[in-house]
């Protein structure tokens, strides 16, 4: 499900932290909306809302791992630069088994889990069913607690786009699983619990945020 002229900015999954902070995450590069300036961060100052530009932000993430929109507002701000993107919402999750092992999958040289395009029509949850088992060909029993929601963006296709996803704890079974080979994906494994640290090392900041909350 793409929306690619009005962000559904209200949605109660968005990834709101306790002090109003919001971060998008460009792969491994950090955009974040805040009212206070982080050491380390390269600072945009947003006293009015209204003058955030995409392509500015964008060309400093170009020069920069951290960069902070300050604002008095951070999810006015937020909001400002998400309505200058397509908006497009996805889930996934980690399917566990009753052994204790996760399924994990490998695309563009990183460990991940699968995720994919809510349809029309189509819970988070389960459109975050029906992903694991399409990418993986996993059997997906039960669909538990959402674990976390993220931000990230990316240009496709010389548009950019900025994903929201909803993140999952499921229950699942397969004797042997199957890649979506069409979807980059090239290979799927059931990975033990006390191999996960070590496969994530390199992972995308958002799968390991995801962990963190499955491994507590």
């Amino acid at each position: 499900m793409e929306n690619t002229s009005s962000p559904n900015l209200q949605t109660p999954l968005l990834p709101v932290e306790a002090n109003g902070d919001i971060r998008v995450w460009f792969a491994t590069r950090e955009l974040l909306f805040s009212a206070q300036a982080p050491e380390g961060y390269y600072v945009v100052d947003a006293t009015e809302v209204e003058s955030i530009s995409r392509a500015k932000i964008i060309t400093f993430l170009e020069n920069y791992n951290y960069v902070v929109v300050l604002s008095s507002q951070p999810r006015r701000a937020f909001e400002q630069f998400a309505r200058q993107m397509k908006w497009v919402e996805a889930a996934g999750g980690v399917v566990e088994s009753d052994g204790g092992a996760v399924v994990m999958i490998r695309r563009n040289e990183r460990w991940d889990l699968p995720k994919g395009h809510r349809e029309e029509g189509e819970s988070f949850s389960q459109c975050a069913a029906r992903e694991a088992e399409e990418e993986t060909g996993v059997k997906v029993n039960a669909v538990g607690e959402l674990l976390a929601t993220t931000l990230h963006s990316y240009n496709i296709y010389g548009s950019w786009e900025l994903k929201l996803t909803a993140w999952y704890a499921m229950r699942g079974e397969s004797e042997s699983l199957s890649p979506q080979r069409e979807e980059g994906i090239v290979c799927a494994e059931w990975i033990p619990r006390q191999e996960i640290a070590q496969r994530i090392k390199n992972s995308f900041p958002t799968i390991k945020k995801v962990f963190s909350a499955f491994l507590k």
